[in-house]
């Protein structure tokens, strides 16, 4: 397993708000738990807001705010992708500038515990997140719109048609809940996984199973 997808499971486990303890998590992806230790300060110094310690146990939460900076959704879009592309640019005045940038944001948070850490910077293993910041116009459009869409992503032959219904952000990746009309059942999506997306005719309703609702059900 490759180190971004062994992160991001970690993530889709710690997302459940139960406590995991580092020797599980270790076992479960078939990993030493000095790795697990590792991967956890990574997570973290990307801006997931990984909290426990080493010895207790690990959970995370997928939330946060900015009031202070007032940002549109659009020009923190910018952000995530512009601290992304210069911290791994090659130019070394650049990433110290990013770095710096990154670190006022994380001083201008509300010191209320809900925030802290939430932003942090692009390290290694996210640096390709950027790539589906592209598709993000897309998603929100047809979350709002209720409008199907075809989706390529990165692993798969097959296209997906797809019902998107949330997004979440975990720390530089974004995901999408979706109901997923060629596996016929719920999806949870790593938008920096997909390479196209086509709107599809026509808006679908809310159907029994197939909301989020639904999911959100099932996930509890």
């Amino acid at each position: 397993m490759k180190k971004t997808d062994r992160l991001y499971a970690l993530m889709q486990r710690l997302k459940d708000g139960a406590l995991h303890t580092a020797e599980a998590l270790a076992e479960d992806l078939g990993v030493s738990v000095r790795t697990i230790y590792r991967d956890m300060d990574t997570l973290a110094a990307s801006g997931v807001p990984i909290e426990g310690e080493r010895g207790r146990g690990y959970t995370a939460r997928a939330a946060f705010t900015l009031p202070p900076l007032n940002l549109s959704e659009l020009e923190l879009e910018a952000l995530h992708l512009g601290l992304a592309a210069v911290g791994q640019g090659g130019m070394p005045d650049l990433a110290q500038a990013a770095e710096s940038l990154s670190a006022r944001i994380d001083a201008l948070l509300p010191e209320d515990g809900e925030t802290q850490g939430a932003f942090g910077f692009a390290t290694y293993p996210f640096r390709d997140a950027a790539e589906g910041f592209r598709f993000m116009p897309d998603f929100r459009a047809a979350i709002r719109a209720r409008q199907k869409l075809r989706v390529t992503l990165k692993d798969r032959t097959e296209p997906q048609e797809l019902r998107p219904l949330h997004m979440d952000y975990w720390g530089r990746i974004w995901t999408c809940i979706a109901w997923n009309e060629t596996a016929r059942g719920f999806e949870t999506l790593r938008i920096d996984q997909v390479s196209a997306v086509t709107p599809l005719p026509g808006l679908f309703v809310d159907e029994p199973g197939k909301s989020l609702a639904d999911y959100r059900a099932q996930a509890r």
